[in-house]
Formats: C-alpha cells, structure tokens, sequence
C-alpha cells in the first residue's frame, strides 16, 4: 500500500458535485420555508379575521390589512408556493455549491489543501487476513 498526496483533481467534477451537494439542500430548506411561508401567511389572515371582529375595524385599518388579498393567496395556494420555494431556494444553493466546489478544487491542485490517499498496487498482495475456525454449532442446532 502506498500513501501519498493527491496531485490534480478535476475542477469540473468538483463544481458538479458541489451544485448537486447544494440543489438538494435547498430543495430541502427551500421546501421547509415554503411551508413556514404558507402556514404563517394563514396564521396571519386569521390572526386579522379575529381581531378585526373582536375591534370592530375593517380589515384595512388593521396592521397587514392592504395585504391581506396576497396573503390568502398565499395561504390557499400552498401546493403551489412550496415547490416553487423549494426551487428557487435550491437554484441559489446549486449556484452557491458550484462556486464552493471550484474553489475547493482549484485549493487542492493549487497544493493549498492537500489529500492524503491510500493506494494498492496491482501487483502486491493484499495482507492476508486471519482465518477464522469454522464456527461451532450450540446444543440443539
């Protein structure tokens, strides 16, 4: 076995895996933020339906009262607002990966950030490992 440090490592491979590594976690937040979005934008519309009955005001008084369309909007239209979160939040993290696994790569070719790798050579053999005894059947078996 031979150890030493790695020497070059594809750039474009590393920005490929870091925009991949990044879309999928935020996919994830994204998709948790268009939920928190969606349930908050209905916690609101009630929050304004009650106080605006218990006041007596019209809802345009009250704080948030111009956005209230936009807000149920929001709020009925979850299954969309979600996914189009998700992918939003996905594309700025993919965005940020790529550039996160270019720099990355481009530290390692530069001798910045080195790795260290284990290596077996085809022609040795490998170490033999230590054969067990055949194991030995309990009472009943």
């Amino acid at each position: 076995m031979v150890n030493d440090f790695l020497v070059r490592l594809s750039i474009r491979s590393a920005m490929f895996a870091g925009a991949i590594t990044g879309f999928v976690f935020g996919l994830f937040v994204g998709g948790l933020l268009g939920a928190l979005l969606s349930w908050f934008a209905g916690a609101i519309v009630d929050w304004q339906s009650q106080l605006g009955y218990s006041l007596g005001v019209t809802q345009q008084l009250l704080p948030l009262g111009d956005q209230i369309n936009s807000l149920e909007s929001l709020s009925d239209r979850w299954f969309l607002v979600i996914p189009a979160v998700g992918l939003l939040v996905g594309l700025l993290g993919a965005f940020i990966g790529l550039l996160a696994g270019g720099l990355w790569a481009g530290l390692v070719n530069m001798g910045v950030l080195p790795i260290q790798v284990s290596v077996i050579r085809r022609d040795e053999r490998p170490l033999r490992r230590r054969v067990r005894a055949p194991r030995r059947k309990a009472v009943g078996e």
